[in-house]
């Protein structure tokens, strides 16, 4: 031992090269041979290289993913519904709800997603927390047999305890709870929610706990689907974390502004069919009994609004939004609105709407005027120059945080969810959108954006060459870390 000790302290240097060299090249070749992003690529074999040792183990904690694919993404191939309402319901024409233009964009969404466009749903838009909680706790208070709720953020505050002191009481009543919150997420607030709902006994789980429990913000793979179902008859989904910033009455002029929706019908069967893939991935139990679904002798109506959820992140339906979203871009043919509180847009969905906007569509693009995370304003102020001068209209809202992530195309098909528009939601998170083939959704949600947009002052180039030098600088320093942003 102690001529060992004396080798390690003569040669460590040597050593430590050798380690440092090793570990570089493993993890360069693996980041080469396993990234599909070639700018991702390029950005992590860049660290590991110049950041010896330090690089290759950021790139191991934060840019692998260890999540195997078949896991996450295989589909029961049966059905709690009978098969008789799942083709009443099913759309096959989607033109006479929605539009000529959507007929080609259903027929993307049916390769790219696992579900499919069903009617004899409803829909309704809830505006932030003064709406959305209120219904939730109704929700949770009046259900029978089951609830599931998952969230990227449940923080242990006012609004949280709230709704924790709900899902414990139906736990009591003897309604089958489970709640899933992300790793990272549930670390916003202290003590986290999870203490008080398990010492309750309501069964809860974390997805994705972090690499040997480093507490990364920005930590790669997180479940950012935001979801709740009772008794696999009525859902809640959209972009709205659970936080009291969203209510007025506690945050007051501070607070941050969002969109959520509530809905009922066959649609819920999907929110619910991709909780139990979640649930079961984290904790190996399977959600399949009834109780968690609608009876099958459930009939639906076929007049109602036409829904399909697409399920998004590291997996099988790796970039499904990203698809979905150039798709809608293509058949546009006279408004697209997009809101979204991350902008940070790749070259393809770039080109996308440049060109959409060169065909002489009206592209108008709406980000925050306050944003909750400063290097991610940095970075989409740094290359909002290349949407506005493609023609696309960019207007920085007034007042507080928006979160709402909003997306319609010609006042008939809309896009909700809780995807961002930024490398992390549409390549490394979970994610959980809706697609809305629906005039009056349509129209109630431009009537929305528009309001915001009366209100906005447009971002132009001269305003943005205005900033000072060391700004713009910042910027664009900030936007080459857009790949672990």
């Amino acid at each position: 031992m102690a001529r060992l000790h004396e080798i390690l302290i003569e040669y460590w240097p040597h050593l430590l090269l050798v380690i440092s060299f090793v570990a570089s090249v493993v993890a360069s070749v693996h980041a080469a041979m396993t990234k599909q992003d070639v700018r991702a690529a390029i950005a992590w074999v860049g660290v590991i290289i110049f950041s010896p040792i330090f690089g290759a183990f950021l790139y191991l904690v934060a840019g692998i993913n260890r999540i195997r694919k078949e896991r996450v993404s295989a589909r029961r191939a049966h059905t709690l519904y009978s098969q008789a309402t799942i083709d009443k319901v099913m759309v096959h024409d989607v033109v006479a709800v929605s539009g000529p233009q959507f007929a080609s964009l259903k027929i993307l969404g049916d390769h790219i997603s696992d579900f499919k466009v069903l009617g004899g749903n409803q829909i309704k838009m809830l505006n932030g927390g003064d709406e959305t909680y209120p219904a939730m706790l109704e929700a949770i208070r009046q259900a029978q047999r089951s609830i599931v709720l998952q969230s990227y953020i449940f923080d242990h505050d006012t609004v949280g305890k709230e709704l924790a002191q709900a899902l414990i009481e139906a736990h009591n009543r003897g309604v089958q709870v489970r709640v899933l919150i992300d790793a990272i997420g549930a670390k916003y607030s202290h003590p986290p929610i999870t203490a008080l709902l398990r010492n309750a006994g309501v069964p809860t789980a974390l997805f994705m706990r972090p690499v040997i429990g480093l507490r990364l913000v920005y930590a790669n793979l997180r479940s950012h689907r935001k979801l709740l179902v009772l008794d696999g008859l009525h859902g809640f989904t959209g972009g709205m974390n659970i936080r009291q910033g969203f209510v007025t009455a506690i945050a007051k002029e501070a607070v941050t502004h969002d969109t959520h929706f509530q809905v009922s019908g066959p649609i819920v069967y999907q929110l619910m069919t991709n909780f139990a893939h979640d649930w079961q991935f984290t904790t190996n139990e399977k959600l399949s009994d009834a109780e968690w679904y609608a009876p099958s002798t459930t009939e639906f109506s076929k007049t109602g609004v036409a829904l399909r959820c697409v399920p998004s992140g590291p997996d099988a339906t790796l970039a499904s939004t990203h698809s979905m979203l150039l798709g809608a871009l293509a058949v546009a043919q006279k408004h697209v609105r997009i809101q979204s509180p991350y902008l940070l847009p790749d070259m393809a969905l770039i080109a996308a709407l440049a060109t959409t906007a060169r065909r002489g569509v009206i592209v108008d693009v709406v980000v925050p005027g306050a944003n909750n995370l400063k290097l991610v304003n940095a970075a989409m102020m740094a290359q909002i120059d290349q949407l506005i001068m493609t023609g696309c209209r960019v207007w920085r809202a007034s007042g507080t945080f928006d979160h709402s992530k909003l997306f319609t195309v010609d006042g008939g098909w809309s896009y909700v969810g809780s995807s961002n528009i930024d490398p992390r939601s549409l390549r490394l998170n979970f994610e959980l959108d809706l697609e809305v083939y629906d005039r009056v959704i349509a129209q109630e949600i431009e009537a929305k954006v528009d309001a915001i947009i009366a209100q906005a002052s447009l971002i132009t180039l001269e305003s943005v060459n205005q900033d000072p030098f060391w700004i713009r600088l910042r910027n664009k320093i900030v936007w080459l870390a857009t790949p672990y942003l």
